[in-house]
């Protein structure tokens, strides 16, 4: 898998999590014990037409109006699933990893996100996560930390 190939030429340290077949980050969480606000989601959004990720906890929603005035854009909206499954060929849809810089896309992660010693995530199905330190996770990705609101 490219995520964990990625990983491991890196030399990162990572746990790899099996669990049952799962699909909201909510139930993800849950599945493999780990607390919804140290649980990555990955969310697409277009941003003046290009896509990115935003990264938040499980538990959380994005407002898209309080990410248009970060990002200093009107023109930011939530990604239909036809418009980026064909950006991520080796992932289940809907279970991308937030790692942007290996499908050519920003990253965004939430600063609540950021402070937490662990990160946790889709590794790309419905049926794996992996878990790693946040401090690995921003020195390979280099996301745009942001403090979004989020409901």
């Amino acid at each position: 898998m490219k995520l964990k190939a990625f990983l491991d030429s890196r030399g990162v340290r990572y746990v790899s999590i099996q669990h049952s077949m799962a699909f909201t980050a909510a139930e993800v969480a849950e599945s493999v014990h780990v607390k919804g606000r140290d649980f990555g989601k990955t969310v697409i959004v277009k941003v003046d037409g290009a896509m990115a990720m935003v990264v938040l906890p499980a538990s959380r929603r994005i407002l898209v109006q309080d990410l248009r005035e970060l990002l200093g854009s009107d023109h930011v909206r939530l990604a239909s699933e036809a418009e980026f499954q064909d950006a991520f060929p080796d992932c289940e849809l809907g279970a991308m990893p937030p790692f942007g810089n290996l499908y050519g896309m920003p990253v965004y992660v939430a600063a609540c996100l950021a402070d937490e010693p662990e990160i946790a995530f889709n590794a790309g199905t419905h049926t794996e996560v992996i878990k790693m330190s946040y401090a690995d996770f921003e020195e390979l990705v280099h996301p745009m930390v942001l403090d979004f609101v989020t409901t």
